[in-house]
């Protein structure tokens, strides 16, 4: 990659290898080594948005979930979209209750192993995949009996598109949270969906605002203002507290974007954005991107041969012997290792943390409300809405992205190819081979202890270095400003013009009181000091 490449450039090339042309629903992602996620722009150089030493590791995710997945035009874009929330079902963000989770799971079984087969498929073979982080032997089971009764014949397409139109019908479609707390010191994941601005709080959605009740967004330090327009004139904001100031100017920049991407019906009424009400001082940013409106209208013009997809199955247990193991790295063939790479830009995570606290447990969803689909998201934003008896907790969803350091990491990426959840006899013979959680992580710790003491000064140098800037921003602004003013006074004192606008001003009576009263004594004195500065220098 050179050095100047933009981001633009290294996406285009990713979405030409994927073959992929409904793009801009998918982003980059990456993580700075202070832990933040960040979104690659697009308009910049890549190499001078990390902070880290080259080998740079980044993530291919969808970054605008589309309003109606199943309306997109190329299977191979609804096969990603698919990728993607089943990521977000396996981390915990698509929070639902436990009939829907059986059928999503199922939808996930039918589209990978396909069809049920008591020859290959033995008594509880649906127990040897993960889907939640969590789950008990009655979802299981729920599972198996929806794939083995309800999705017979199903190709995987057929399967993938009715995944989609059950996810979208959930209120946590399309969430992608950041953790904050409220006022009252009160946890709160906020978060951007198609349909507008979201809190989630406990078990209950507390605020719902659509996009065209968004009338302002901006961030001072780590605090998050938004600021709400509703019906009868009603105009609220919100406060909320990011943990540090990086991640309260990403949620913001997050929020710019998307209501940009949602709301506008042009690109070209994009507008940049500063973070404060001064302009001398806070962040600046622009939406570099196509809207939602015209992203829909330039997919309906795409007239292609559908690109091949190469569709990689779940991986069983070992258990199962009668189904084929997911091939390794090294030994994938040229015609798979499309999908090996598919497989590593779809996430770098490792699906072996078994500590994720989670919110989807069948004993507690049994009796959970999820209103169906865009009725509740249609409906007044003051209503709260109850999403589950567990509060929503993503386990993934805070958590920075790992680098993969060593082929074990890359042979268990190759293992679960296209995201395909990882088997969890698999997961366990393979934390078999490898260190035990607190002995890999020893290190990292004692890292982070040193990182954290001599970040703690480097974050006040930070802080004095914003204020001197903010100051000499400041003072630049009112030399500049008195700067013009000095050259409009001489040009309306010492020039012939001799304009409609020019003259209406020498007319006024305070001006020509200024003029004969200050500013010709002053030229005089001014005049003198040269003269007398002008003789002195000659006469030595």
């Amino acid at each position: 990659l050179q050095r100047d490449a933009k981001g633009q450039y290294l996406f285009d090339l990713l979405c030409h290898h994927l073959n992929l042309l409904e793009k801009d629903y998918f982003g980059i992602r990456f993580v700075d080594p202070d832990k933040q996620r960040h979104w690659l722009e697009f308009t910049k150089s890549v190499v001078k948005q990390m902070r880290a030493q080259p080998p740079f590791t980044m993530c291919f995710r969808v970054k605008f979930y589309p309003t109606d997945p199943a309306a997109l035009k190329e299977e191979i874009t609804r096969y990603l979209v698919f990728l993607q929330i089943k990521r977000d079902l396996y981390h915990g963000r698509l929070l639902c209750k436990t009939s829907d989770a059986a059928l999503l799971a199922a939808y996930i079984l039918q589209a990978e192993i396909g069809d049920y087969d008591p020859g290959k498929h033995p008594e509880g073979y649906s127990s040897k995949f993960q889907f939640f982080p969590k789950h008990s032997e009655k979802l299981e089971r729920k599972i198996a009996e929806i794939h083995k009764s309800e999705l017979s014949g199903q190709t995987p397409a057929t399967s993938e598109l009715n995944f989609l139109r059950k996810a979208q019908t959930l209120e946590t479609y399309g969430v992608d949270p950041h953790p904050c707390k409220d006022v009252s010191g009160n946890a709160a994941f906020l978060a951007f969906t198609p349909f507008g601005f979201v809190v989630l709080q406990g078990n209950k959605r507390v605020h719902f605002i659509k996009w065209n009740e968004v009338t302002k967004m901006k961030f001072e330090g780590k605090t998050f203002y938004l600021y709400v327009s509703q019906k009868e004139e009603k105009k609220i904001v919100l406060t909320y507290f990011a943990p540090t100031p990086e991640a309260c100017k990403h949620l913001w920049k997050c929020g710019i974007e998307n209501q940009a991407f949602y709301k506008l019906e042009k690109s070209s009424q994009v507008r940049t954005v500063s973070s404060s009400n001064l302009f001398f001082k806070g962040s600046r940013f622009r939406y570099s991107g196509r809207v939602a409106k015209e992203v829909m209208e330039s997919s309906a013009k795409i007239k292609r041969e559908p690109p091949e997809i190469h569709r990689a199955g779940l991986v069983p247990s070992r258990s199962c012997p009668s189904i084929t193991h997911g091939p390794r790295l090294s030994s994938v063939p040229r015609t798979r290792r499309r999908a090996v790479h598919i497989s590593i830009m779809e996430g770098l995570e490792s699906l072996r943390d078994s500590a994720h606290s989670t919110p989807v447990r069948s004993a507690s969803h049994g009796d959970a409300f999820v209103p169906p689909g865009r009725g509740g998201r249609a409906e007044s934003s003051e209503r709260v809405a109850v999403i589950a008896d567990e509060s929503y907790s993503p386990a993934d969803s805070v958590l920075p992205t790992p680098v993969a350091e060593h082929s074990l990491e890359l042979m268990l990426l190759s293992r679960q190819l296209n995201g395909a959840p990882c088997s969890i006899e698999e997961e366990k013979e393979s934390e078999a081979g490898t260190p035990s959680a607190a002995e890999a992580e020893e290190p990292g710790e004692l890292r982070a202890l040193c990182l954290g003491a001599s970040s703690h000064g480097g974050t006040r140098a930070e802080q004095v270095n914003k204020f001197v800037l903010s100051v000499l921003r400041l003072l630049l602004v009112t030399v500049g400003l008195l700067f013009v003013l000095l050259l409009l006074l001489i040009v309306l004192t010492e020039s012939d013009l001799d304009t409609a606008f020019f003259r209406d001003i020498r007319q006024t009576p305070e001006f020509e009181q200024f003029h004969y009263q200050y500013f010709c004594p002053l030229r005089r004195w001014f005049a003198c000091k040269v003269r007398a500065v002008v003789s002195l220098l000659i006469d030595t």
